[in-house]
């Protein structure tokens, strides 16, 4: 489980090593973010330039990927934050501080949306096109059903108490494993796997990527729906359309592996789906294991995608029939019990 609490000894470590690296007895450091892992983020604050501090405890949390996969980013002209000081044996990393918005607190601007997200675009056709080291995790059929069990063990059962009846828990392993086939059959490319506004930073020559240490191989359009439908906005089922067919023309034009057009967008569709249920079982297990409760206010969003998708695919429909006859009446009697 996460500790919300404070960590004194830990402070005072961050502190010092802060205060030393920086070369500035008088720095502060302020907290900047947390993600949903064990990583937090530290904004310096003294003399000079401010610097963003990444606290990794060492018994959580190994830099050392991270360090791995920013030198293959940035190699390859991915814009990546710099590495300015680095501590392997206690787990922090001082880096350049990007700034204080992250591309989805700037996304609310619906006319300069075309632009980041161009800009976005570009970031990620550089990602994709990476040729992956040998060693690259492969996101396949195990990856897929990890996945898979988020959903019915979290969000389902956890989160909501249910326990699937014998035909609605066919119903959902047959989604499922459609999805999953979807997934697999898909060309496969450099995936970083939270390809996500608030992963990108929008610097003048970004933007930057961030949270990329579990880049594996992957299919095509895993990032591309994660950029266009993730917790920032949500945009009509129009502009996703055209944004899939922006970077498609794009993507093409770079050599990369997309399959026609019309597969694609299929292909990006059922992709969504297949992280939509994975994310609302990670939202659950990071409200009730985690104790992080804000991740539960994605929900709605995240059922609202899935159900402008659903109909789209016969072959999906028995997925609505879950959400119709288990999900949203679960869902309804959970708010009805907090209100009580």
């Amino acid at each position: 489980m996460t500790s919300l609490h404070p960590d004194t000894a830990r402070d005072a470590l961050r502190l010092h090593w802060a205060q030393q690296a920086l070369n500035d007895p008088q720095a502060s450091l302020q907290r900047a973010s947390v993600d949903a892992g064990f990583r937090s983020y530290w904004r310096t604050q003294g003399r000079g330039v401010d610097r963003i501090l990444m606290d990794a405890p060492p018994q959580l949390e190994n830099v050392a990927p991270w360090l791995r996969m920013h030198a293959l980013l940035g190699a390859h002209g991915v814009r990546v934050p710099q590495v300015l000081a680095q501590d392997l044996e206690n787990g922090f990393l001082l880096l350049e501080d990007l700034g204080v918005p992250t591309l989805a607190q700037v996304l609310t601007d619906a006319n300069a949306a075309d632009d980041l997200l161009d800009g976005a675009i570009g970031q990620l056709l550089l990602l994709q096109k990476i040729p992956p080291p040998a060693d690259s995790g492969v996101f396949g059929e195990a990856l897929l059903q990890r996945d898979a069990s988020l959903f019915e063990e979290w969000f389902l059962g956890r989160h909501l108490g249910v326990q699937l009846d014998c035909a609605h828990a066919e119903q959902l392993q047959l989604v499922q494993r459609r999805l999953m086939d979807n997934a697999l059959a898909q060309p496969r490319v450099f995936t970083h796997r939270d390809f996500m506004p608030r992963n990108l930073m929008p610097v003048p020559d970004g933007p930057a990527v961030l949270d990329f240490q579990d880049c594996v191989i992957g299919p095509i359009a895993y990032d591309p729906i994660s950029l266009f439908k993730d917790t920032s906005v949500s945009w009509p089922l129009a502009r996703v359309d055209g944004w899939l067919q922006h970077y498609h023309a794009h993507a093409s034009a770079a050599g990369l592996p997309v399959p026609p057009l019309a597969q694609f967008l299929r292909d990006a569709d059922w992709m969504g789906v297949q992280r939509h249920l994975k994310n609302l079982g990670i939202f659950s297990r990071l409200s009730h294991r985690d104790g992080k409760h804000w991740y539960l206010d994605n929900v709605p969003r995240f059922m609202a995608y899935l159900e402008e998708i659903l109909p789209r695919y016969a072959e999906l429909a028995p997925l609505i029939g879950l959400l119709d006859e288990v999900v949203k009446p679960a869902l309804a009697a959970r708010a009805q019990q907090a209100t009580t």
